[in-house]
């Protein structure tokens, strides 16, 4: 059974990669034996991620890119192909919720909603997108949507818009690439991480959010980075189009 989850000579990206649950995903999978590429917009983070793939006894690369960014995405798989001669898991962690998309829906502006799509929903298509001619037979997709792609959260329209379409995605996604291809979604909770800080910090929300999390706590990105080595590894090789909630219990009620 162990060997079911053994990524040794798998290359896996993981967009996202240099903090919270990217950094936990990136690390894990360096643990399982693969060679990972940690993605972000600042040389120094990735540089930083780099360094947990080599002390992991992993390959890896540094191509900071921004998914937003057609042309450096292209030039990210190129290069991670020339390295490791191909791609065999991509994990869609790359994700944002600016305070300035979070609100009523009246007092949204064009650029907050326009931001969280981009990065959230077309920066993952646009990274499967240019995965897909280098990804090899028996390949995977990670896509990191939310419990807010599963059910409303309310005054996050824009990010919840954005995880209901990353679910979406992975679904039609799945029935396009099967057989060769999985591709499957995580549906986090609350997790505790730079985008979650400001929300811990109110103590009525954290209150609010451990009321609803059956399992009475939030949770740590290492606690998703298991249920994404799944997906990834062999032991996930007849599960596709799935939505996997790590959330605590929160889509039990």
């Amino acid at each position: 059974m162990p060997e079911l989850f053994d990524l040794t000579d798998r290359t896996a990206v993981v967009t996202g990669g240099t903090r919270g649950i990217g950094r936990a995903i990136t690390r894990g999978f360096a643990d399982l034996g693969a060679d990972v590429v940690p993605v972000s917009r600042s040389h120094e983070a990735v540089e930083a991620a780099a360094a947990d793939v080599r002390d992991r006894g992993g390959r890896t690369l540094v191509q900071p890119t921004d998914v937003t960014d057609g042309e450096a995405v292209d030039n990210l798989f190129r290069r991670t192909v020339d390295e490791f001669d191909g791609v065999d898991v991509l994990v869609n962690n790359a994700g944002v919720n600016p305070s300035a998309a979070m609100g009523l829906p009246e007092s949204l502006d064009d650029d907050a909603i326009d931001t969280t799509v981009a990065v959230n929903l077309k920066g993952a298509f646009r990274c499967a997108r240019a995965a897909a001619p280098h990804l090899d037979e028996g390949g995977a997709v990670v896509n990191v949507a939310s419990v807010g792609g599963l059910v409303g959260l309310p005054r996050q329209h824009p990010y919840v818009a954005s995880k209901h379409g990353l679910v979406g995605l992975t679904r039609s996604l799945a029935l396009d690439w099967a057989p060769d291809v999985r591709v499957n979604a995580l549906a986090p909770g609350y997790v505790s991480t730079e985008l979650t800080a400001d929300l811990e910090a109110n103590d009525q929300v954290r209150a609010s959010v451990l009321d609803r999390t059956p399992l009475d706590r939030i949770a740590d990105p290492g606690e998703i980075a298991g249920p994404a080595a799944f997906l990834a590894s062999d032991a996930a090789a007849y599960v596709t189009g799935e939505v996997l909630a790590v959330d605590g219990g929160w889509t039990a009620r």
